[in-house]
């Protein structure tokens, strides 16, 4: 339990911290998924908007410490070379 001042305005910032960077992930998970189920459905104009669209978010969310770099690039490699492969 917080009881110094300074530990009290360390765990609300903490929650403020954490229910931000959960709406950005979020967000973030949610462009994945619409890549993915692009995809799934082998709709390559469509899959290729979605990674579009996804990846100036997930890198936005590099920047703001959501995700480390090199996941975020692994993740966009990992799309890009599956929605190549769509016929």
């Amino acid at each position: 339990m917080a009881n110094t001042p300074q530990s009290k305005k360390r765990a609300r910032q903490n929650d403020s911290r954490f229910a931000v960077n959960k709406a950005r992930r979020s967000r973030i998970r949610t462009f994945l998924r619409q890549v993915e189920e692009a995809i799934a459905s082998g709709d390559k104009e469509a899959a290729q908007a979605a990674l579009k669209a996804a990846q100036p978010e997930l890198m936005r969310g590099v920047t703001k410490g959501v995700f480390h770099k090199n996941t975020a690039s692994r993740k966009l490699s990992r799309l890009s070379s599956r929605v190549k492969a769509l016929g």
